[in-house]
């Protein structure tokens, strides 16, 4: 199992519609037989700023994740919102042991 954590900076003016578009894919991911969670997570202080912590089983799950039609949705539509890159980070969990 590994962790994926993606900050995203979002356009001030979409904050509200990026983040309805992210709690959409959220939705439909954690369907997904590979995937333990999917958080979205808006900064306090920064409204724009925002978190995406996603738990997969495996490698392949997350590849399946990328091929699914409401990731790919989620991606057009969020093409336009965002400012810079997505930065994106793979951790290994260490505690609890188990999901």
């Amino acid at each position: 199992m590994f962790v994926l954590y993606v900050s995203i900076q979002a356009k001030p003016e979409f904050a509200e519609e990026f983040k309805n578009a992210c709690v959409e894919n959220a939705q439909n991911s954690v369907k997904e037989a590979g995937n333990v969670r999917f958080d979205v997570l808006q900064q306090a202080d920064e409204p724009s700023r925002f978190v995406l912590i996603e738990a997969y089983l495996e490698d392949n799950d997350l590849e399946k994740h990328r091929q699914s039609p409401h990731y790919n949705k989620w991606r057009q539509t969020v093409e336009k919102m965002i400012i810079g890159e997505r930065i994106k980070t793979v951790f290994n969990p260490v505690w609890p042991e188990k999901y």
